[in-house]
């Protein structure tokens, strides 16, 4: 009979892994495919993996940690990996694990699915789109060219890319900093998110931020030659030609709201009031 605990497989085919012993971070680094990574504390931790082409895929369990990987795809170099004859390899691979784990995912020309999970956050890749659903630590996000979607999000999020698309939707987390040279841009923030710190810096991309309509911060907001549009009574839009800018308080200014573009294009909007149940007034 097999070890019933191993702490190493090199996967090269279709099969479903349980974790019997205990982990607390998850480190995933693919080239090509989908990850998917769902927090749940019912059932025991799991690994399925339903599609592979390439080099067998490593799985180390130790000291707490459990890694999914390529041996020559390393975490701190993951940013710098063109080889693109080293690219054919793809993977399809659902990682069920405690909600509370901290992950690690890096990923190049794969997309990322992660879900359910309260532990912080760290994602990188060169392309390929990364998805968060209700993830509650905090996240660090830095690709090339990969797009980040969050759903949800309630921790602090930083995010850098080249030029990588940010859509944030109904986000409850009031921490947002972001850098990119070409990418937009999307913030769309829950009603919990009243007092936010937003600070949202870009070369070429566009940036339309949605607040609530109680929110309190300090606005400072522009762009070099793009045009701008505010829905907020309270702000000033000065500049007619050339540089443009957003600027004044709104509510108690509790948070600060900091979003410039060179040639984009900066929309400040207003979310629709609710009533205490949730509907649209």
């Amino acid at each position: 009979m097999p070890d019933r605990s191993p702490t190493q497989w090199s996967l090269d085919a279709p099969q479903k892994l349980v974790f019997e012993e205990p982990f607390t971070a998850l480190n995933v680094r693919v080239v090509g495919g989908t990850v998917n990574i769902v927090g749940t504390d019912s059932g025991a931790p799991a690994l399925e993996l339903t599609h592979i082409e390439g080099p067998p895929l490593q799985v180390t369990h130790e000291a707490g940690v459990l890694t999914v990987a390529y041996d020559d795809l390393l975490w701190k170099n993951l940013l710098k990996w063109f080889d693109r004859k080293s690219w054919q390899r793809t993977v399809t691979v659902t990682l069920t694990v405690p909600t509370a784990t901290r992950v690690e995912v890096g990923v190049v020309g794969a997309s990322a699915v992660v879900s359910g999970v309260t532990g912080d956050t760290d994602v990188k890749g060169i392309t390929g789109d990364t998805t968060l659903v209700g993830v509650s630590g905090a996240v660090r996000a830095e690709t090339v060219s990969g797009g980040l979607e969050a759903h949800a999000l309630r921790g602090p999020l930083s995010f850098k890319s080249v030029s990588g698309d940010l859509t944030l939707v109904e986000s409850a987390g009031s921490e947002v900093r972001a850098d990119s040279v070409s990418g937009n841009m999307t913030v769309d923030l829950a009603g919990a998110a009243r007092n936010p710190s937003l600070s949202l810096v870009t070369v070429s991309g566009e940036i339309a931020v949605r607040l609530p309509q109680a929110a309190g911060a300090r606005v400072e907001a522009g762009t070099t030659s793009g045009p701008v549009s505010c829905s907020f009574d309270d702000l000033r839009v000065t500049g007619q030609w050339g540089a443009k800018r957003i600027s004044g308080t709104l509510g108690d200014g509790g948070g600060r709201l900091r979003a410039t573009t060179v040639s984009g294009a900066v929309a400040l909007l207003s979310s629709p009031a609710t009533a205490p149940e949730g509907k649209v007034l």
